[in-house]
């Protein structure tokens, strides 16, 4: 698992340190912070039929400040907090999708290590624009999310505390949710994460028979024992200044050929652990922006042909 790095510092308004906030207050908050309107499951579950293939919008200018690229209002989508009930806990995400047409392919997305931060409902805006309904899910949730915590700091160390048998219970439960949906084509469900999500990324992908594509970004490699089980191609995208995440890859690599599964490896020159998040000091445009379209392509190969 990813070593648990500096990074955003932004948390939801109002939130002072040791208060307890229920869900409602806490949807209240996300919707603040991402610009969004309150969306409720049932809702979206209930909106369009008919294929849509929207065009493809890859270059797309970040607010670093903000880490919005996509407003929440955009007519083309429609986004949101949503939350829904697992055997664990109640999950708190943002859902976007496709304002018309549907079912679409989905795409789950994995925050880094300091809990859903607002780039990650804007990612899921952005896979909006592309024809995919994408979900952000809060890893914090059984912990009351990450508005209960006061800053990036303390959702770092809370994450910390949980393990990875957790992690996985929690985001096998939300594939299930996504496959739920009336907007979704349960069949064609694809993951990405960052940093920590990466490293999470790799193991739905070796792990969970429902993910037909993965994009981890900068991920710890999964348990070689499993590699065996991986059905999803995967797209794994490395930065060149990260010898940790680096020393991981020749094994891998190794494994995947050996089980003859489909996969690609690319590493950006001049990059560092984290340069796709627009709102980090390790942003790199250029990079960030190839990546992206990288991204789009695999998902959109495996998820939409």
């Amino acid at each position: 698992m990813d070593d648990l790095q500096g990074g955003l510092k932004d948390n939801l308004p109002g939130n002072r340190l040791g208060e307890k906030i229920d869900r409602r207050e806490f949807i209240r908050r996300l919707a603040l912070v991402t610009g969004g309107v309150v969306v409720g499951t049932t809702l979206l579950g209930n909106l369009g039929c008919g294929p849509q293939t929207p065009a493809a919008t890859p270059t797309l200018v970040p607010s670093s400040d903000t880490g919005v690229t996509v407003d929440p209002n955009d007519p083309r989508i429609e986004a949101g907090p949503v939350e829904f009930a697992t055997a664990a806990a109640t999950m708190f995400g943002y859902l976007s999708r496709p304002k018309e047409g549907g079912p679409n392919p989905a795409v789950l997305v994995i925050h880094e290590n300091r809990g859903m931060q607002p780039h990650f409902p804007d990612l899921t805006r952005r896979l909006a624009l592309e024809g995919y309904t994408a979900l952000s899910v809060d890893l914090l949730s059984r912990k009351g999310g990450t508005g209960a915590f006061a800053d990036s700091d303390q959702a770092r160390d809370a994450l910390r505390e949980m393990s990875g048998p957790q992690f996985l219970e929690d985001l096998n439960a939300t594939v299930g949710y996504l496959r739920s949906l009336s907007q979704v084509s349960a069949d064609r469900i694809g993951v990405t994460g960052f940093c920590f999500g990466g490293g999470l990324t790799w193991l739905l992908a070796v792990s969970n028979p429902n993910i037909k594509a993965a994009v981890p970004f900068y991920g710890s490699a999964p348990p070689l024992t499993e590699v065996p089980n991986m059905n999803a191609p995967v797209l794994a995208i490395y930065a060149e200044d990260d010898d940790r995440i680096n020393s991981t890859k020749p094994e891998l690599e190794a494994a995947l050929k050996q089980n003859q599964k489909e996969y690609r490896f690319i590493s950006y020159p001049e990059t560092r652990h984290a340069f796709f998040n627009d709102t980090g000091g390790r942003y790199n445009p250029e990079a960030a922006r190839q990546a992206w379209i990288e991204a789009l392509s695999w998902f959109n190969r495996n998820l939409k042909a």
